[in-house]
């Protein structure tokens, strides 16, 4: 290699500092990809589509499955009337019944909250069963706790009616003695009596 090959080399490289201006940069292009509704529905996706915000084109199920059941025209009327912040939440009730719909058909979403409603009641039985269990052991308890104290009560009384009629022998027993000596004294004193 030569030095004209190395200049050559160093001056095409990216990083040489020519004195040629810089290229202009083209700007980008942002390619919009129509929403989902769009897209199933095969026609042009416009500037202002009602149901771009609230289809997506990354969740292509959610607007199939609304459309299954509603149909394109009517999700459009629907969420036209409606402010736009409350078209949301009504497009998550339409997917959320929809799919209801789909897996159900005669009852949908109400077939969900009559089930729902069966487990809440089941549940509030069982914990009103479990409730009236724990009081009852509670009474249980309490009733056996009152029992041994009576047992321990009635215990010591016995005890202490047994101790006092053992110091009532001792004073008996004292008072027997002393009556018996009294005795033996007399008979000793009587013959110098008489």
């Amino acid at each position: 290699m030569d030095s004209n090959d190395i200049n050559t080399t160093l001056n095409s490289s990216p990083f040489s500092h020519s004195s040629s201006p810089p290229q202009p940069i083209a700007p980008l292009q942002v390619v919009m990809s129509p929403c989902a509704a769009c897209k199933i529905l095969r026609r042009r996706c416009a500037e202002k589509c009602v149901l771009a915000p609230y289809f997506p084109p990354t969740e292509p199920s959610k607007f199939t499955i609304a459309h299954k059941v509603f149909g394109a025209s009517n999700i459009i009327k629907f969420l036209q009337k409606l402010p736009e912040s409350e078209r949301a939440d009504a497009v998550r009730s339409m997917v959320y019944e929809a799919g209801a719909r789909i897996r159900d058909p005669i009852y949908g979403c109400a077939g969900v909250i009559c089930n729902l409603q069966e487990q809440i009641n089941q549940l509030q039985a069982q914990l009103a069963k479990t409730q009236a269990e724990v009081v009852n052991m509670q009474l249980q308890q309490s009733n056996l706790v009152a029992l041994i104290c009576m047992e321990m009560t009635a215990q010591q009384s016995m005890d202490n009616f047994i101790s006092s009629i053992h110091h009532n022998n001792i004073g008996y027993q004292n008072y027997l003695n002393f009556y018996e000596e009294n005795i033996s004294l007399n008979s000793l004193l009587e013959p110098l009596w008489t």
